[in-house]
């Protein structure tokens, strides 16, 4: 069943920033992840939640998402991600098929 990394973003550190981003899009992909959402406009319809950037990944599995995050080669990118940027990081796992 497929699992979802949500992450509401705002980048402190543009420079740093686009360092993270490029490490993370590898070793997301490495691990079989792809990006469903990555930006893009964001409206709020309920509540006070505020998202300045909003990304979206989806992996295999909720075990293929955490081998990810732990990853030696995510933790390149979560160094820089300190300095680089302020977050909010969620799993979701995904509903199955009916």
């Amino acid at each position: 069943m497929a699992a979802y990394v949500v992450s509401d973003t705002e980048i402190v550190d543009r420079a740093l920033g686009e360092r993270y981003r490029d490490l993370a899009q590898k070793s997301i992909a490495k691990y079989g992840g792809r990006y469903i959402v990555r930006g893009g406009d964001v409206t709020t319809v309920e509540g006070g939640w505020q998202p300045k950037l909003f990304v979206i990944v989806e992996f295999p599995s909720m075990a293929r998402a955490r081998e990810w995050y732990r990853s030696p080669e995510y933790a390149e990118a979560l160094k820089l991600r300190q300095t680089a940027l302020r977050r909010r990081l969620i799993f979701v796992e995904g509903v199955p098929p009916a």
